[in-house]
């Protein structure tokens, strides 16, 4: 076995100056080349190009040193390869967005009534003033005003284009912010290449083809290349193949890599040979058109989940891709279920919505049979045919009435309150450190109810440092002089420390003068090398000696192993291996240990648990990680098997055992304080050892002295949880979560165990709502699966990022508490904009459908009611979405997911302001006249002129809305409505801008807005009934919500009742309730078709030889994948889909096909 090392030629492009001649391969060789695939990739290497070495050569890069870094060379090099850089989706034209807004239903009915008004209107019947036709002709009008009866269909038209334009706008800003987020995380991936001899790291879209690239776990490979030297390099590439299985990669064997894939395991470097639409991820993005690059992402991403991919072919074959565009038209929902939020707002709208069509539709049927009785009945008219244009008028005029009530029924302001409240709240949390890649995790944010963190760099600093070590049979409190541990002993640490750890580990010199040094790369094993230096020795000189080409075999650092070993070639022909890992497990394989003279004594078990008790526990439980440094010398008789790595990995001799500290973050404690203030359960789940674990959690306050919480190691979890079959049950793990608060020594699965038991878990009234931190690579799964997945900005791997939901920019807990002040500060402004919007809404459509019934006419005319419609509905979801949150969020409990968008206190509210606004309304329409001495404007003929009595109506309808705005802007029942106002600039001017257009309407907006201007004391008498609206909300504030039995919450979420838990769908896109009937029914129908048709590829392969095979193969993930939807879709009840297959063999299907057993969780199914 040897190391994966080319052989180094000397000839180094920085020094040749032949950069004119062209490249050795052209774009199309490259591109050939890297569609194939292990041997015959190999084969076609060695004989088209001679190697790797060759490649690089033909390149003109050199493998060691990289490419000159010269501008006109890189220059060069973008125009012959090409940039790296898939070209994304064309954003929608701002007319697209407009055409989309004209597709509401309630806007095209406005625009063919107000079509037919107009034409209806021009039209003028020769009879038309025949006596006969009653009094519907208009009695005392003058030539002028019959001429303006297209002005109320134009005003129409206009203010339907209005509401248009806003919509239009406000999507198009909302989309500008999205491409703005998108392409700042594009511009924070970096990646490392070495250039003129230097490692650098630049922004993925500044790699050229020919670059040498440092690969390590943990990366997504952003370009494809050839691997001129790895260490232990495991790929997946599954977002690629479809097959979950990791690659190795090796120089003899396999050393393609794809863009798009990612590092499991192990390091290396690479010769980037395809960038941008070259690169296999950008073919494939090209077969689909980059049109759709987006949703191509968000497809792939859907597939590949709790760790099983669920794509159906490989996506380089035809069949695949026309697969694609299927999916891609189905696939086009956010990630996940729906947000709760969203949930709860839709079933709202759509009972809303029911509502006001019924309201309508009875408002238009009673003014025709009223207007037809009256004139055809009681007046005994005959319908001539010189009078129909003017009665199809009048109807026309009652359809117009009947649609405005429509319109203001329903709250299309919701979907755009939701929107702008998300959007502004996303934009503000990028300044507290929060990248949003998903909006709606910024509004689950605020349920969360559970957090379970990472301990290094979330809760720490992760800066780390070595405080104490154990050398020689010596234990020191602090840093040894170099002078007390003997050179023989001294140089093993040295060397031990410097080759053991990955060469992209090293501590710089710091960037301000009297800073502290800079620690790049494995923050561990940056501890491990400021050790070195403290002990006065240099280790980059040990490096230098030993280049990463000399390497013998590298094991590298992973979550399993929990240790790194590298093995070099003694001169003499033997092997030495230096190990390094965490202190329990390393020392379970020592046999020996170095005496204080340095030579090795028998280590036993004894001997092991006295150092456990005096050494390990008491650097534990001052918060310390403890690292072991080993070795063992192989002989040189005879090369051991490195592939049996339990072999290889005993017998080892201990050098020394160090304690690294890592400071708790001070502001921690603080934000942990406050996110158990407002119901947060914070639970710790580290790789570290339990004491370690159990200190730093005592310090950060997430065990809290005299409480009986529970702190486990990952065995004992996985013991108390699963049973013998080794199958987690749901009930054990429901006895264990409630208490459980550090979880220490735990694997990445047992964090997606916990996540999932949690969340799945129906002890409490609420389903619990998990948030979840994640940097490593194998956090994936659980930030999938969590509500809402954070990764480390700075810490995190490229595969974290990509699963997660929110990327932390500063590594820090505290942001994390912003992030649930966000997301419960946008579940609040929804709640108050819902108050405000449905207190118009009672009150306008009552007041026009009571006024309708009455005096045949609208009190509130179309036109004013796409007024207030607008105002109340756009301007209003700004001012009243973008209220800052204030720390007092975090004193109550989260609403969690079934509590209603309306609160009872909130439909006190809505219904004690209706109470009042209706009151003066009738009052003003009924007996305005008498009071304020004005004429009657009821029973107006048509295309009458406005009146001063209908304006007053108007006017105080608006100012009472603009009162009661203020009023909205609390939902607790707070009294105090103007407390802190002026923090939020855009609730000002809205309504100070909205106040003066209703001056700008009443005074100057004549006929088309049906209003007549009205003298200063009307005004006055106007602006003094709304300000009535805050005295009355005090009124209705000393009201106790409690004894308002009567009140009826509404909005809520889907509770447990109408749909059990095991219903929703796991990680499957959102489906509705009456969708998934279908999908059940499917679902079993294409397992059978499936069945047959693999069957059948089956039998024909047995006739035909093994040409077939691949198909039947192909197919077989599609079938884990319907078994992954039949889980998660499966019926709560067990009985209905086994009862229907009695046979005995599609029963066991069925079995299948109803929930799994509790066990089988994470995702593995059983074809």
């Amino acid at each position: 076995m040897t190391n994966n090392v080319a052989d180094h030629h000397p000839g180094n492009s920085v020094a040749e100056g032949n950069h004119e001649g062209d490249f050795g391969c052209s774009v199309v060789e490259l591109r050939n080349l890297m569609e194939l695939r292990s041997a015959e990739a190999v084969t076609r290497l060695n004989d088209s190009y001679g190697g790797v070495q060759n490649v690089c050569k033909r390149l003109k890069t050199s493998p060691v040193e990289g490419l000159s870094g010269n501008p006109t060379d890189l220059e060069k090099r973008r125009q012959v390869f090409g940039q790296n850089f898939i070209p994304p989706k064309k954003a929608k034209t701002f007319l697209q967005l407009v055409w989309e807004a004209l597709q509401d239903v309630t806007l095209i009915i406005l625009e063919i009534a107000a079509i037919i008004s107009l034409g209806l209107s021009f039209y003028h019947p020769p009879g038309g003033d025949n006596e006969l036709c009653g009094q519907s002709a208009g009695g005392v009008e003058d030539e002028g005003e019959s001429q303006a009866g297209w002005i109320e269909g134009a005003a129409i038209l206009f203010s339907v284009i209005i509401v248009v334009l806003v919509t239009a706008f406000n999507d198009w800003s909302k989309e500008k912010q999205f491409r703005g987020l998108q392409s700042r995380i594009e511009q924070e991936q970096k990646f490392t290449v070495i250039r003129k001899g230097q490692v650098i790291q630049i922004p993925v879209a500044e790699i050229v083809v020919g670059d040498i690239a440092q690969i390590k776990y943990g990366d997504l490979l952003p370009a494809d290349g050839i691997l001129i030297q790895g260490n232990d390099l495991k790929i997946d590439e599954s977002s690629l193949t479809g097959e979950s299985d990791q690659v190795k990669k090796s120089l003899d064997k396999d050393p393609m890599l794809l863009s798009g894939t990612h590092v499991m395991e192990g390091s290396g470097r690479m010769v980037v040979t395809a960038v941008g639409i070259n690169s296999q991820t950008g073919i494939i993005f090209t077969l689909l058109g980059a049109g759709e690059g987006d949703e191509e992402k968000k497809v792939k991403k859907a597939k590949t989940q709790d760790g099983v991919a669920l794509e159906i072919q490989p996506l380089k074959s035809q069949e695949g891709v026309e697969n694609e565009e299927k999916e891609k038209k189905k696939v086009k929902v956010p990630k996940k279920e729906k947000s709760v939020l969203q949930g709860k707002l839709t079933r709202l709208a759509v009972q809303i919505g029911k509502a006001g069509l019924i309201m309508s539709a009875i408002t238009v049927i009673i003014l025709v049979l009223y207007f037809v009785i009256d004139t055809f009945g009681v007046q005994g008219r005959p319908w001539l045919a010189e009078c129909t244009p003017i009665y199809i008028q009048y109807f026309v005029k009652f359809f117009i009435i009947g649609v405005t009530v429509l319109v203001v029924a329903v709250p299309e302001g919701l979907p755009l309150a939701v929107t702008i409240s998300l959007a502004y709240s996303v934009k503000k949390m990028m300044k507290d450190n929060n990248l949003v890649r998903h909006l709606d995790a910024c509004e689950t944010m605020g349920n969360a109810t559970a957090i379970c963190s990472d301990k290094t760099g979330t809760l720490t600093m992760n800066r780390m440092t070595v405080v104490q070590a154990y050398v020689g049979d010596t234990h020191y409190r602090q840093i040894p002089d170099p002078e007390a541990i003997l050179p023989k002993i001294l140089d093993l640490i040295v060397n031990g420390v410097a080759i053991n750890s990955a060469y992209t580990s090293k501590i710089l010199p710091p960037e301000k003068e009297g800073g502290l040094p800079r620690q790049v790369g494995n923050k561990t094993e940056c501890a491990l090398l400021g050790f070195v230096l403290d002990l006065k020795q240099d280790y980059q000189a040990v490096r230098n000696e030993v280049p990463e080409e000399k390497l013998y075999k590298v094991y590298t650092f992973n979550s399993v192993r929990k240790s790194m070993s590298t093995v070099l070639k003694n001169g003499n022909g033997g092997f030495r291996m230096y190990s390094k890992g965490a202190s329990e497990i390393i020392l379970r394989k020592c046999t020996r240990i170095l005496d204080k003279n340095g030579d090795p004594r028998v280590f036993k078990v004894k001997d092991r648990d006295e150092m456990v008790k005096k050494v390990i526990e008491p650097m534990a439980c001052h918060g310390l990680r403890t690292i072991c440094l080993a070795f063992r010398d192989f002989p040189a008789d005879a090369e051991p098997d490195w592939d049996s790595e339990n072999e290889i990995l005993s017998d080892l001799t201990c050098i020394a055992v160090v304690g690294i500290e890592d400071p708790v973050r001070p502001e921690v404690p603080d934000a942990i304080l406050k996110c158990q203030r407002a119901g947060i359960t914070v639970r710790m789940v580290t790789g570290d050892n339990i004491n370690t674990a159990r200190a730093i959690a005592t310090k950060c306050g997430i065990l809290l002295p005299g409480e009986d919480f529970l702190c486990l190691e990952g065995k004992e979890f996985n013991r108390l949880i699963r049973n013998e079959k080794g199958e987690v049950e749901q009930e054990q793990l429901d006895k264990i979560w409630p208490k459980l608060r550090v979880l220490a020594r735990s694997s990445p699965t047992d964090k997606h165990t916990l996540v999932k038991g949690i969340i799945d878990s129906t002890v409490g009234e609420q389903r619990q709502v998990v948030a979840v931190t994640g940097d490593g690579t194998n956090d994936g799964p659980a930030l999938k699966k969590a509500d809402v997945g954070f990764a480390m900005g700075i810490a995190g791997t490229d595969v974290a990022k990509e699963a997660s939901d929110i990327i932390l920019t500063d590594d820090n807990f505290t942001s994390i508490v912003k992030a649930v002040m966000w997301g419960r500060n946008v579940y609040d402004s929804i709640s108050k904009f819902l108050q405000f919007q449905l207190t118009v809404n009672v009150v306008a459509v009552i007041v026009a459908f009571t006024g309708a019934c009455i005096t045949q006419d609208s009190p509130l005319k179309a036109v004013q009611m796409l007024w207030v419609n607008l105002i109340m509905d756009t301007f209003a979801s700004l001012a009243l979405a973008t209220e800052p949150p204030s720390e007092s969020l975090l004193l109550r409990k989260p609403y969690g997911r079934n509590k209603p968008l309306i609160s009872r206190t909130m439909m006190k509210n809505i219904l004690g302001h209706a109470v009042y606004q209706l009151t003066i309304i009738f009052t003003l329409l009924f007996a305005g006249e008498k009071f304020f001495d004005i004429d009657s404007g009821r029973n107006a003929p048509l295309h009458s002129p406005p009146t001063e009595h209908y304006t007053i109506v108007f006017n105080t309808f608006v100012m009472m809305q603009l009162f009661n705005e203020i009023n909205a802007r609390k939902i607790h029942g707070e009294r105090n409505v103007f407390e802190s106002i002026y923090r939020n600039p855009i609730f000002c001017t809205v309504v100070l801008g909205t106040f003066a257009a209703q001056i700008i309407i009443v005074e100057f907006g004549g006929k088309p807005f049906s209003c007549s201007g009205l003298t200063l004391s009307q005004w006055f008498w106007c602006i003094f009934i709304g300000v009535g609206e805050l005295l009355w909300g005090q009124l209705i504030c000393t009201v106790p919500t409690s004894h308002l039995k009567f009140l009826k919450e509404a909005g809520h979420g889907i509770t447990k009742e109408e749909i059990p838990e095991e219903e929703l769908p796991e990680d499957v896109d959102e489906i509705d309730h009456a969708e998934m009937e279908l999908r059940r029914g499917q679902i079993l129908w294409f397992r059978g078709l499936n069945r047959i048709q693999t069957q059948m590829d089956v039998v024909y392969t047995f006739q035909t030889g093994a040409s077939s095979l691949q198909g039947a193969l192909r197919r077989q993930p599609s079938i884990v994948s319907q078994h992954h939807d039949v889980k998660n879709v499966s019926s709560p009840t067990h009985v209905a889909l086994s009862s229907v297959n009695s046979t005995p063999t599609t029963s066991a299907v069925a079995a299948a096909a109803a929930s799994p057993p509790a066990g089988n969780q994470s995702g593995e199914c059983v074809p």
